[in-house]
């Protein structure tokens, strides 16, 4: 296992600074001023390399710059655009995971802070700590292939305690831009509209529970003409694919009825099954699945008979469930297509996890929880300057399994000129050594 600092193991600090430099050199470019050229491969370095905090004064000090000052106005003051970094940020994503077979995947993570004065700090429920705590949330994007993540999005999520106080806003300096109320779920909208535009190339959106819950959400990946397999609760309503619309009888006089309701409610039953869809840290990760064409009670509201106000029958989708071993049941839906395998929609919801352990990663390696400054622009600076180090360990790893792949294929092409063969033998690409740079978890 190789992460973080450990990822840059073999080189000198001289050598995998000059490496840093040369990768930066677009996000560079973007900046423009020879300062600020100056003091961004210096922060990155400062939250790549060893030490326990992150910060800008244990980072200053551990690099000997003796330049805390710019370091400190770089990111919580200079007068700069973080967009054409932002941007780059997708582009070197989009380079090194990017594809049909990427996965994009929505989530949020909550950092634990005291006090009330950060911004957007306040008791709010904490999806990754499992309860209330006073935290910042941040709401986030990771750009996946295979077991390969890239975090391309860090925005604040601002409660309704910061939204409803301006001197609040004004104090930590939030953009008057940034200043109205918005979801979780409108924010990861937003973000997805900023990766479309951008090319980022992904062939499936994946969310929790959290944002699988609503309608709107679903609706507008739809929309947006993207496939999406999100977590829901159990209680969910959803039609069997073949319900029938039909117009009600009715005996009380009054205005005609606008909409046809559905003739049955009831989900029929489907066979589970044992799926397995990738190797885990214990062997191959299992668990028993089911999945059905239904239709989402997410139309037009309808009263219906005795069962009152109640949503028509919206598009097709899958409704998956899976069957854990501890006997937990989760649910989830997916737009994909209808000839879709068991398996294929099993490894597709599951593909999720790999945000939570780059989550953990970036706050864990590179310090994106030890941030102390109080305002909106320090924050997603340090955020982005977290995912833009994050990208760069990416691409040592995927360069030395790259190296190492070449390696494997000279030695046998040399051990197959040196000997004629018995037999002709296939290696598929899973037969590969995994690429060592990140801890594999089981989710």
């Amino acid at each position: 296992m190789i992460h973080g600092w450990s990822a840059l193991g073999g080189l000198t600090m001289a050598e995998w600074e000059d490496e840093l430099e040369r990768w930066l050199k677009p996000f560079l470019d973007r900046l423009g001023h020879k300062t600020r050229q100056r003091m961004c491969p210096l922060y990155v370095a400062g939250l790549i390399g060893p030490g326990d905090r992150k910060s800008v004064q244990p980072m200053a000090e551990r690099l000997a710059t003796g330049n805390y000052d710019q370091l400190h106005h770089f990111i919580a003051d200079g007068v700069w655009d973080a967009s054409p970094l932002e941007s780059e940020l997708l582009n070197q994503a989009d380079r090194l995971v990017g594809g049909k077979d990427a996965v994009l995947v929505i989530d949020d993570t909550a950092m634990p802070k005291k006090g009330e004065r950060s911004v957007g700090v306040a008791a709010q429920y904490a999806s990754s700590l499992g309860k209330t705590a006073n935290c910042q949330t941040l709401v986030s994007l990771t750009l996946a292939r295979g077991e390969v993540p890239v975090m391309v999005a860090l925005r604040l999520f601002l409660p309704e305690s910061w939204t409803g106080n301006v001197s609040r806003l004004m104090r930590a300096r939030v953009p008057i831009e940034h200043r109205t109320a918005r979801s979780k779920l409108e924010i990861a909208l937003a973000e997805v509209d900023r990766a479309m535009a951008a090319n980022v190339r992904f062939g499936c959106v994946l969310a929790d529970a959290g944002y699988g819950l609503s309608a709107p959400f679903r609706q507008g990946l739809t929309e947006r003409g993207l496939a999406w397999a999100v977590g829901i609760p159990r209680h969910l309503n959803v039609y069997p694919v073949d319900v029938k619309l039909i117009w009600p009888i009715t005996k009380v006089r009054g205005k005609p009825r606008k909409h046809h309701v559905p003739d049955i409610f009831m989900l029929a039953s489907a066979k589970w099954k044992t799926v397995s869809w990738r190797s885990g840290t214990k062997g191959r990760l299992k668990a028993r699945f089911a999945a059905l064409r239904v239709r989402t009670a997410d139309g037009p509201p309808q009263r219906i008979w005795d069962k009152g106000q109640q949503h028509l029958p919206g598009d097709e989708a899958w409704l998956i469930g899976e069957q854990r071993a501890s006997g937990e049941k989760k649910y989830y839906l997916a737009n994909l297509p209808a000839a879709t395998d068991l398996r294929t929609l099993a490894a597709t919801i599951k593909a999720r996890w790999i945000c939570e352990q780059a989550h953990q990663q970036l706050k864990e390696e590179l310090g994106l929880d030890h941030f102390e400054g109080r305002s909106w622009q320090g924050l997603h600076r340090h955020a982005l300057m977290t995912m833009i180090a994050y990208a760069f360990l990416q691409h040592r790893r995927l360069a030395h399994a790259g190296r190492k792949k070449k390696n494997q294929r000279a030695s046998a092409s040399t051990n197959h000129a040196r000997r004629t063969p018995r037999h002709r033998r296939s290696h598929s690409p899973a037969a590969i050594a995994a690429m060592p740079a990140l801890q594999k978890t089981n989710p």
